[in-house]
């Protein structure tokens, strides 16, 4: 049976199962905060959305983007506005909101801001963070390194278990491969649920062609293929990076996904969810 975890409201009033066997959650938002009012837009956005097609939902963006091919990119608009504007998403909108830290420091300064800790898939055998995401008692999703097997992310689950946090979820983002491009193997979605935990897909991350310049580039045109496969597995949550025009993002540009399309992508995501956890599962 795999673990449930329950993600609680900002205001407290309600929470959602979170398994692989329920209904496929959402967790989505631009790569990092480029202005307050552009954030609070998309997220609100999406919250509409997801209210009509009735799937639970969850703001991410990140308030720092540490992990830049150039030292000319952009990487935030600072700390403290960017607590700023989770704390009015969550108060406002009554979104849970994650985002991704990358120094063990930084866990409890983030931590009153968010609901989810991120850690990044390049950090995600870097004890010390781990530690201190998981002793804050937040949720903590794991994305798995591109430089991975899948069967190794038990080793990260273990430090967080054995750090006294077992409200875990891991995030399936690809595997390197030929150095300039991301393979999703749908092997490894069994593998990450042999962890026990409730397992995501990022959908836009697993697009990325990384190592082609100063910016990562990306091929968009395969997300809904990418997606629709994915969440035929029977998985617990879908990951994006959504944007209000991709093409003008200060981050992962090629392939961020955009926020017009949304709900028409998203309405066949949930049908295909309900139809493959419906159906009895195919065992030889």
């Amino acid at each position: 049976m795999n673990n449930k975890i329950f993600i609680q409201s900002p205001n407290g009033n309600n929470s959602f199962e979170v398994s692989n066997e329920s209904p496929l959650f959402f967790i989505a938002g631009p790569c990092v905060i480029e202005n307050k009012e552009m954030a609070f837009r998309i997220a609100k956005t999406l919250k509409e959305i997801s209210q009509r097609l009735g799937i639970n939902y969850v703001f991410k963006s990140s308030f720092h983007k540490a992990n830049r091919s150039s030292i000319e990119s952009f990487t935030g608009i600072g700390f403290e506005e960017s607590m700023e504007i989770f704390d009015k998403i969550r108060k406002e909108l009554n979104v849970p909101v994650t985002t991704d830290i990358h120094e063990a420091h930084q866990a409890e300064l983030v931590a009153p801001h968010v609901d989810i800790l991120q850690i990044p898939a390049f950090l995600c055998r870097q004890t010390d963070l781990l530690v201190a995401a998981a002793k804050t008692g937040k949720i903590i999703s794991i994305k798995k390194g591109q430089f991975l097997a899948a069967e190794a992310m038990e080793f990260p689950v273990k430090k967080c278990i054995d750090s006294k946090n077992s409200n875990i979820m891991l995030i399936e983002r690809g595997t390197t491969i030929g150095g300039k491009d991301l393979m999703v193997d749908m092997r490894s979605f069994e593998e990450l649920k042999a962890t026990n935990s409730p397992v995501i897909f990022d959908g836009t991350h697993s697009a990325q062609k990384p190592g082609s310049g100063s910016t990562t580039g990306g091929n968009r045109s395969i997300i809904d293929l990418l997606c629709r496969a994915s969440v035929s597995q029977r998985i617990a949550g879908l990951f994006m990076e959504i944007h209000e025009n991709p093409e003008k993002a200060l981050c992962d540009k090629e392939c961020q996904f955009p926020l017009n399309r949304v709900e028409d992508f998203l309405s066949g995501i949930i049908a295909l969810d309900k139809h493959v956890k419906n159906a009895k599962p195919f065992v030889l």
